[in-house]
């Protein structure tokens, strides 16, 4: 269904030749996304954003649905490979942890304007009749949870975590927190207040102090 009055203008001048870069675009449509949210933004907001016309948008990316997949996808990329790149470097799980965590207040927090986290707080700005966007949303919810709780399982494996203690609850812990990052720093809070409550998070975490492997090292390096 077209977004925008200028929807039919646009259909029939899809197939010109772009003279923008594409990606760049991307880019710019994923901050205003990431900052107003999916039904926040008006296809005026996107143009100006990605300093292109609306037929030219259209032309490029199909319509406001498909540049917001897309846009989740690239955030996914860019952001989603810092967690996990935090999540498996050479730690033990407390580093681990807290290196993903402050990795995610880091970007939450970064710029004039605080955003959290797209993905977290997305669904909050997606109406219910968008039901595929509400679903692709959840989904990179749930795949944040699972990465967490690999990390976690492998804290049991490693003898760091009890193998009695339930990694799935202390996981969702984890993700609660999160969450609750992300909306305190969409609502202003300072990186040292949301930091100060990863610290307090991490203490409680039930390690044994013992591990019976060696330090985990990232890929490509070699152990000293």
């Amino acid at each position: 269904m077209m977004n925008d009055p200028v929807d039919a203008a646009a259909s029939k001048r899809r197939g010109r030749p772009r003279n923008f870069d594409r990606h760049a675009a991307l880019i710019c449509a994923m901050e205003m996304f990431w900052l107003k949210g999916f039904d926040g933004c008006a296809i005026s907001d996107l143009t100006v954003a990605m300093n292109i016309n609306s037929p030219s948008l259209y032309a490029a990316f199909g319509s406001k649905e498909d540049l917001f997949r897309e846009a989740v996808d690239l955030y996914g990329t860019l952001e989603g490979e810092a967690t996990r790149c935090a999540l498996a470097g050479p730690r033990n799980i407390r580093d681990a942890l807290g290196a993903m965590l402050k990795r995610s207040v880091e970007m939450f927090t970064r710029g004039p304007q605080p955003r959290g986290c797209m993905v977290m707080l997305g669904a909050l700005n997606v109406s219910a009749d968008q039901k595929e966007l509400r679903a692709l949303l959840h989904k990179r919810q749930r795949q944040i949870f699972d990465m967490i709780c690999k990390r976690m399982k492998l804290a049991v494996d490693d003898g760091e975590i009890a193998q009695s203690v339930d990694i799935d609850g202390l996981s969702m812990m984890c993700a609660v927190l999160f969450t609750g990052l992300a909306v305190h720093a969409h609502d202003g809070a300072g990186r040292a207040k949301l930091n100060s409550a990863i610290d307090a998070f991490i203490a409680t975490l039930p390690v044994t102090g013992k591990s019976r492997t060696a330090p985990r090292v990232a890929a490509g390096k070699k152990a000293p």
